[in-house]
C-alpha cells in the first residue's frame, strides 16, 4: 500500500462518510497490510456507512469526528489520532466543497461574494496544511509516508480556458501551491515522505451531481473507481514523485 513500507500501515482519510472518502476507507480496509484506519469526518461518529464498515472490521477502523475548518476541530484531531496509532504512513485528504446550501460555483465575476470565498477556502486551502501542520508529530519520519489530497483540474492555472467558477479553481490552485511547497520542505526534513495532489476525474459523489449533464458518456467515475485507481497512485508513490498533482490515471496535469 506505501511503496518501501515494511510493517503494516497507518492510515487517516478525512471526508470519509461520503463519496469518494468513504470508498477509499472501505478499499483500505480489504488491505490486510493496513494496521488501522482513522476515518474523519465532521459527523464520522453519527455515520450509518462508517458504523456498517466498523462492525466488519472491527477495531481496525477509527471513526473520528471533527471539523477540519476550526482550530479546536485539528487539536482535537491531534489528540485522538495520537491515542490511536504510533505513527501515520498514509493521509488521504478527500475532504472539499463545490456548493452548499448558501454556496454556489459563480458563472461571473458578478457572483463572486466575499463570504462564498471563505467558506471554499476553509476547508479547500486551508483546512489541508492545517491538517498536515496538527498531525505533524504522528508523521513518519524514518519510514515511507504519503500525503495525498485531493485537487482538481479546473485548479489548474495552465488549463484554465473555459473561466468561472471563481472560488472553487482558485482554493485548489491555492492548495495546489501550499502542498507544492509543503513537498519542498520535506526534500530537507522527511526525506521518505511524499506529498501528492490528485485529480480524481468526474465521479458521482454529492459535489457533483448538480453539474452531471455535461459529461460526456463513460467519463461520470463511480466512488468506487475512483478511489481505486488513486489509490494506486498512492501504493506507486516514491519520495521523488512528491510535489506532482495527477490525474485519476497517473498522467500530469500543469500547474
Amino acid at each position: 500500500m506505501i511503496q518501501g513500507l515494511e510493517r503494516p500501515a497507518n492510515a487517516l482519510v478525512t471526508g470519509a462518510s461520503s463519496g469518494i472518502g468513504l470508498a477509499v476507507v472501505e478499499q483500505l480496509l480489504e488491505d490486510p497490510r493496513m494496521a488501522t484506519v482513522m476515518a474523519v469526518s465532521r459527523h464520522a461518529e453519527e455515520s450509518a456507512a462508517l458504523h456498517a464498515l466498523g462492525e466488519r472490521h472491527g477495531a481496525r477502523l477509527q471513526l473520528l469526528s471533527a471539523d477540519l475548518t476550526a482550530d479546536a476541530g485539528c487539536a482535537s484531531l491531534h489528540k485522538r489520532a495520537e491515542a490511536a496509532v504510533d505513527e501515520l504512513h498514509l493521509v488521504f485528504n478527500a475532504a472539499g466543497m463545490l456548493h452548499a446550501p448558501d454556496v454556489a460555483p459563480e458563472k461571473a465575476v458578478a457572483a463572486v461574494r466575499r463570504a462564498t470565498l471563505e467558506a471554499v477556502f476553509a476547508l479547500n486551502t486551508f483546512a489541508p496544511i492545517l491538517l498536515i501542520q496538527a498531525l505533524a508529530p504522528l508523521l513518519a519520519r524514518q519510514r515511507p509516508m504519503v500525503f495525498a489530497s485531493l485537487s482538481a483540474r479546473v485548479g489548474s492555472i495552465g488549463d484554465n480556458t473555459l473561466g468561472g467558477w471563481y472560488a472553487y479553481r482558485a482554493s485548489k490552485a491555492a492548495q495546489n501551491q501550499l502542498l507544492r511547497t509543503l513537498a519542498v520542505e520535506w526534500r530537507r526534513t522527511h526525506r521518505q515522505a511524499a506529498c501528492v495532489l490528485l485529480h480524481p476525474g468526474t465521479v458521482d459523489t454529492p459535489l457533483s451531481q448538480p453539474f452531471q449533464a455535461r459529461v460526456p458518456e463513460g467519463k461520470l467515475f463511480t466512488a468506487e473507481f475512483a478511489a481505486r485507481k488513486l489509490l494506486a497512485i498512492v501504493a506507486a508513490t516514491i519520495p521523488a514523485d512528491s510535489g506532482s498533482f495527477r490525474a485519476w490515471d497517473g498522467s500530469e496535469i500543469p500547474w
